[in-house]
């Protein structure tokens, strides 16, 4: 599986490419966005590294990593990314996603409108789970999961929350591209 545009109402998901670098590095610049994840902001040639890593794909073949940025339309500029990690689980194909969002545009639904496509695309895939991990004290993070249809589970990973939720496959609408 592989990334494909998608849109939305106020943003395009486009399939990260390694130029997005230079421009992902100034939009997720703010320390702050680091709280619960912990390092520091990575610089432009750190994230064109990453990048390049990313864009080559997953060394497992079970395994797809399906990254995109997110452009602002009105602004023509990106303000953050979406991601899955698609593979094999002990209860079929499951995707692990998350989100960021630079912060000048938290606070103004980037990331559920994100993480909303994002799950319309992946129900269009022969996906039966989504899970996130999120830190416990991280309210945005959990209200976007809770809007996505995630729920919290007992489990812990690396001091977040296992938050997961059941795939309902349903057919493409003629709008929504394809998978």
């Amino acid at each position: 599986m592989k990334a494909t545009p998608l849109g939305a109402a106020r943003l395009e998901l486009l399939p990260l490419r390694v130029e997005h670098a230079d421009e992902m590095a100034v939009a997720l610049s703010d320390a702050s966005l680091h709280t619960f994840i912990g390092g520091t902001p990575a610089m432009e040639q750190e994230l064109r590294v990453r990048y390049e890593r990313m864009v080559t794909g997953s060394p497992d073949p079970a395994v797809s990593w399906c990254n995109w940025v997110l452009r602002l339309r009105d602004e023509a500029r990106l303000v953050g990314t979406v991601q899955a990690t698609i593979g094999p689980s002990g209860e079929g194909t499951e995707a692990e996603i998350a989100w960021v969002v630079g912060v000048p545009w938290q606070r103004r639904g980037f990331a559920t409108e994100a993480a909303q496509r994002l799950v319309v695309w992946l129900e269009q895939l022969p996906v039966q789970s989504l899970v996130a991990h999120i830190h416990p004290d991280h309210q945005a993070s959990a209200s976007i999961a809770s809007a996505i249809g995630l729920s919290p589970t007992g489990q812990w990973q690396d001091g977040e929350v296992r938050w997961e939720r059941a795939v309902t496959v349903r057919p493409r609408r003629r709008d929504e591209g394809h998978p």
